[in-house]
C-alpha cells in the first residue's frame, strides 16, 4: 500500500479478518499499530478477534451470500482468511470483481482451505516428499483406502483444524469410528476424508516462511508436539543440522512461491535426518508460531502484519530459546474464569495470553503461555509449570 489512511475516515485502510479465533485476534492488534481499520468476522459472537476490532460482525462464512454482503457493506482494501471454513469461491468473485485484495491470493485460499488442493500441489506439481495418501468420498473408498495404504495410518477431513476430525488408526477396531469422527469433525460438515500412511521421522517443524515486498524471509524453525492433531507445545530454534534447514527451506520456497501473493506461511513439514517430508502449510500465522510472541524482535502476527501491508521487513532477530504451553481446559461452561496467575507469572522472561474465548465445550485451547531460557529444555519446563499452575474455573 502507498499509504496508511486514518480509521473512521474516507481515507482509512481497512483490513476484515475472516476468522476471529486467537491468532486473528494478535493480528488486529498488530495492524492496530499502524492505524489500520479493523473488520472482525465469525459464526459465533465475542470471538477473540471482535473484542479487539474496530467492528464485528457474526456469519456464517460459509455462506457465500453472506460473506458478499458483509464485504460489500464494509468495503474492505484487504481480506485476510484466518480459518478454513470459508467460502473460498465467494472470495475470488470478489477480488475478480475488484472489490477488494484476497490475502495472499484467491487461489492460494481456494488450495490451503482445502487438504486435498495443497497435498496435490506439493506431491503432484512440485514433486516434493510427502506420505503415502489417498483421498476417499465414501466410506467405502475410505476402506478400500485403508486397505490400500495399511495400518498405522492418519485420516483427517480434507478442512478441518485443531486436529477437529483428526483420528490415528493403529488397529482394526478403529477404522470405522475413525471415519465418522471425521464426518462429524469437518469444518464445513461431512465430506471427503484424506488418508495418510505413517512415515518414519526424528521430528516435526513448522517453518515460518514470509513472503513481501522485498523476497522471501524465514523465522527460524520450529519443533512442536501435538496430541490428536491439535498442538500442546511449541519451541524455537529447533535444532537442524545445515543440510536439512536448507532443505526445509528450498520446500517451503517451492510452495509459497507457487501460492504467491504477501503475507506468513506455517509450512508444517517432518525432518528425518537430512530428509524433508512436506505435510501441509496454512497461509496464515500458525498456532506453533505463538512462540514467536517471546521468542522474536518481530512475532509473526507482526511479520504478517507488515508484510501484508506492504511495509519492509527486516532480518529477523531471535531473542534466545523459548518455547510455548497451551491452557487446555476441558468441561461445560459459559463462563469460565482464571486464577493463581501470579504464582504462573512468578519467573522472569515469562508471559501468558489469556484469548477470551466465551465458552467452552469439551476440550478448548484458551491461553497459551510463552517463556525464555538458557537452553529449549529450560524455557519448556518454565511454560509448562506456568501453564499448569493456572487455576480454572468452569
Amino acid at each position: 500500500m502507498a499509504s496508511i489512511g486514518t480509521p473512521f475516515t474516507s481515507e482509512a485502510t481497512r483490513v476484515m479478518l475472516c476468522g476471529s479465533g486467537e491468532l486473528g485476534k494478535e493480528v488486529v492488534i498488530e495492524l492496530q499499530r499502524y492505524g489500520v481499520e479493523v473488520i472482525a468476522v465469525d459464526a459465533y459472537e465475542n470471538a477473540p478477534a471482535m473484542q479487539v476490532a474496530d467492528r464485528s460482525h457474526c456469519v456464517s462464512m460459509l455462506d457465500g451470500e453472506a460473506l458478499r454482503a458483509v464485504i460489500e457493506k464494509e468495503r474492505p482494501h484487504l481480506v485476510v482468511p484466518e480459518v478454513e471454513a470459508i467460502a473460498t469461491d465467494t472470495l475470488a468473485e470478489l477480488q475478480r470483481e475488484g472489490l477488494t485484495t484476497i490475502i495472499p491470493t484467491p487461489r492460494a485460499t481456494q488450495l490451503t482451505m482445502n487438504r486435498e488442493g495443497i497435498r496435490r500441489l506439493a506431491a503432484e506439481e512440485l514433486g516434493l516428499k510427502t506420505s503415502p495418501y489417498q483421498f476417499a468420498s465414501s466410506e467405502e473408498e475410505y476402506l478400500a483406502a485403508v486397505k490400500e495404504i495399511g495400518l498405522p495410518l492418519v485420516v483427517k477431513p480434507i478442512m478441518s483444524s485443531s486436529g477437529k476430525g483428526q483420528s490415528t488408526v493403529r488397529n482394526d477396531e478403529e477404522i470405522k469410528p475413525a471415519w465418522q469422527y471425521a464426518q462429524d469433525g469437518g469444518r464445513a460438515g461431512k465430506g471427503k476424508v484424506i488418508v495418510e500412511g505413517f512415515v518414519d521421522f526424528d521430528y516435526e517443524i513448522t517453518q515460518l516462511t514470509v513472503r513481501h515486498a522485498g523476497g522471501t524471509s524465514f523465522c527460524e524453525p520450529i519443533g512442536h508436539i501435538q496430541v490428536d492433531g491439535d498442538y500442546r507445545e511449541s519451541w524455537q530454534p529447533q535444532p537442524m543440522n545445515d543440510a536439512a534447514k536448507a532443505e526445509a527451506q528450498r520446500y517451503a520456497k517451492a510452495v509459497t512461491d507457487n501460492l504467491g501473493g504477501r503475507g506468513i506461511f506455517g509450512v508444517e513439514l517432518f525432518v528425518k535426518g537430512d530428509e524433508v517430508i512436506f505435510s501441509e502449510i496454512s497461509p496464515r500465522p500458525h498456532d506453533t508460531g505463538m512462540v514467536t510472541m517471546i521468542a522474536q524482535d518481530l512475532s509473526q502476527f507482526a511479520l504478517h502484519a507488515r508484510a501484508i501491508l506492504g511495509l519492509p521487513i527486516p532480518n529477523i532477530q531471535q531473542h534466545g530459546p523459548s518455547a510455548s504451553a497451551v491452557l487446555l481446559v476441558e468441561g461445560e461452561s459459559l463462563c469460565v474464569s482464571y486464577s493463581n496467575l501470579e504464582r504462573a507469572l512468578t519467573d522472569p522472561d515469562t508471559q501468558l495470553r489469556l484469548f477470551g474465548k466465551p465458552q467452552v465445550s469439551g476440550k478448548r485451547r484458551m491461553g497459551v503461555v510463552v517463556a525464555r531460557g538458557n537452553s529449549i529444555d529450560e524455557a519448556r519446563e518454565k511454560a509448562r509449570n506456568a501453564s499448569a499452575a493456572i487455576d480454572v474455573t468452569l
